[in-house]
């Protein structure tokens, strides 16, 4: 008796404009298992499970659902459907409580909610699952993983069976991950049919069955994951040959660039986010930052480039490769400009407070230029020069330079003119903080090539992620936050991702003066 697929997609197209997103796409899911969805950024994997989240429709093509026709168009259908997407950003009220988000937007008997059937039922699926979840805890007292739980065991409880998830692991640590894929694993031994998104090829290989490919827009096919390699999938989602290499060569001029001495900053309510920080970056060198999510590594950048307000007694001095050194503390990023502080910032948060997403490159690059003309008329030649130096040099993907809002791009492509935009300003000091996070691996290696770059020529970077992996591979030297204080700087080419895990838990570490 043939198996019937919980999802088949058939000649699936949705267009935006003049743009093809999904082409013709045919892809199934199984019963029982987990599909690795794998693309290029830009490559349409979003845009497709999003047909199956209702939140597009498809121009052409047709879903089925358990052997059936269905038509998906809004969220409520998905969830009539049993499909359940769990999303990038998290859609939930911060003041309610974990089981108060679960049934948010359902109704009870005779208009009330039973709060300890509700409670009961979370915990019933947290047991069954392997959830560590509190159903009275407040959602803006939980970490990024048990928010996460949230918004899976929500779609459970709503009855989803077929599940999507999307970048479910670009926040989290290497430990939250390891939970989330036994709990994954257990949903499938339970006949539940899970589709995630990631570009992590290492999770790829340890917890799909099989792996789906699209590249711009159209399905490569889809294999096995035992017979698939990093390799052959990186060949499969490009279409060519790629190293997977990072090319860590080493830079002999080091120089001090940044010496940082007692740095500590509180955020709005008095809660110590960084407690006595001291170390030295060097100009030649890039400096990795670990820690888990919240443990100072927003703030750290943000107190040195002059955004985030810091304590009496903090200094970040500034050592430029000629002249008098200058302490950073105290100002305003705008007076780090005028004083001829060469120093660039790619944040966190790429529209919040790197880029405007209504406007086009030329405009975002103009952002950082303005001030730079003669006198009062904005050098709109220069601006468009060096946008399309940067759409050239890194291969932004985009239908213009001047009209296209650059919220319209892939997130790979915003990435790239935004970390184009700071090293086009020929920085000595540059920040960045998960400049690869949500970005395929051939992306992912064009900024690593970037930076790399930039240390070769004298410039200290500072580079904050998530991937130990990576940061082993690029960095010279790790910086470890835990709960705001240093608890290590080690040596990249001599220690263990293990070890790094162990000084990310504890501030008892080594080297915390380095």
């Amino acid at each position: 008796m043939e198996t019937v697929n919980a999802i088949e997609l058939r000649n699936i197209t949705k267009r935006f404009g003049s743009v093809v997103a999904n082409d013709s796409v045919n892809l199934t899911l199984k019963r029982g298992e987990i599909l690795s969805l794998l693309g290029e950024n830009g490559s349409g994997k979003t845009t497709l499970m999003n047909m199956l989240g209702g939140i597009y429709f498809p121009d052409e093509g047709e879903i089925f659902v358990d052997g059936k026709p269905a038509s998906i168009k809004s969220p409520k259908d998905s969830f009539n459907y049993g499909i359940g997407m769990i999303h990038q950003h998290f859609k939930l009220v911060d003041v309610f409580t974990a089981a108060e988000n679960i049934v948010l937007g359902l109704e009870g008997e005779k208009g009330k909610l039973d709060r300890v059937s509700i409670r009961n039922a979370v915990q019933e699926i947290a047991d069954k699952y392997g959830f560590d979840i509190d159903p009275d805890q407040k959602i803006y007292d939980m970490s990024v993983s048990q928010k996460q739980t949230v918004e899976i065991v929500k779609v459970l409880y709503r009855g989803a069976d077929i599940l999507i998830l999307d970048e479910p692991t670009a926040v989290l640590t290497p430990q939250e991950t390891e939970k989330l894929f036994t709990v994954m694993q257990n949903m499938k031994r339970d006949g539940k049919a899970i589709i995630i998104i990631t570009h992590k090829l290492h999770e790829v290989l340890s917890v799909s069955d099989r792996v789906a490919v699209l590249r711009k827009g159209k399905y490569i096919g889809s294999v096995n994951t035992k017979e698939a390699t990093q390799q052959s999938l990186t060949d499969m989602m490009v279409g060519r040959s790629v190293s997977l290499n990072i090319d860590r060569p080493v830079n002999p001029d080091k120089s001090d660039r940044l010496i940082i001495e007692n740095l500590t900053v509180r955020d709005k309510e008095g809660v110590k986010k960084l407690d006595n920080v001291s170390f030295t970056a060097f100009g030649g060198e890039i400096l990795g930052v670990a820690g888990v999510a919240g443990s100072g590594q927003k703030e750290l950048l943000e107190a040195i480039a002059g955004i985030q307000k810091v304590e009496t007694g903090s200094s970040v001095t500034y050592v430029p490769p000629e002249g008098a050194s200058s302490q950073l503390c105290g100002m305003a990023p705008i007076d780090i400009i005028r004083n001829g502080i060469f120093l660039s910032f790619v944040p966190e948060d790429r529209f919040g407070m790197g880029l405007v997403g209504s406007m086009n490159i030329i405009d975002n690059i103009r952002l950082r230029t303005y001030r730079e003309g003669p006198g009062p008329i904005v050098d709109s030649a220069r601006s468009t020069a060096l946008a399309k130096q940067i759409v050239d040099d890194l291969e932004v993907v985009t239908p213009d330079i001047d009209r296209t809002p650059i919220r319209r791009l892939s997130g790979g492509n915003v990435q790239k003119v935004l970390v184009g935009r700071e090293i086009a300003s020929n920085p000595t000091v540059l920040l960045t903080a998960y400049a690869v996070r949500g970005l395929d691996i051939n992306t992912s290696h064009t900024i690593y090539n970037l930076l790399t770059q930039q240390k070769m020529k004298g410039v200290a970077v500072i580079y904050v992620g998530e991937d130990l992996d990576v940061l082993l591979e690029l960095c010279d030297r790790i910086l470890v936050l835990c709960g705001g204080q240093v608890s290590g700087i080690v040596d990249a080419h001599n220690v263990t991702k293990e070890e790094i895990g162990l000084l990310m838990t504890t501030v008892e570490g080594r080297g915390a003066s380095s």
